[in-house]
């Protein structure tokens, strides 16, 4: 039986998807959804990296878009340098009269 949850998604556009989660009380992974093998260099023994294994319990592919989020204006996009649009970043020393 799924669990579900609703959680946005960046991509390939911002969405509410309604997604399966792992099961909290499996045995296998215990909640997380896939177990972490380590693994090492052949020849001299050291740390190469880690391999992630889904568990049985979770099938990370099943979800569903169900609300489409709109985009950000184009004005908004155009200042994609953090500032504010309207300007209220620029400071100055400068009396207001």
């Amino acid at each position: 039986m799924p669990r579900l949850r609703i959680r946005v998604t960046g991509w390939p556009r911002r969405a509410l998807v309604l997604t399966d989660t792992p099961a909290p009380d499996c045995p296998d992974c215990a909640g997380d959804g896939g177990i972490e093998h380590d693994y090492g260099d052949y020849e001299t023994g050291e740390y190469a990296g880690t391999e992630w294994e889904p568990c049985h319990c979770w099938n990370e592919n099943r979800r569903m878009v169900l609300l489409p989020l709109p985009r950000r204006p184009r004005w908004l996009r155009r200042h994609g340098n953090g500032r504010d649009p309207w300007g209220s970043d620029d400071y100055s020393n400068e009396p207001p009269f």
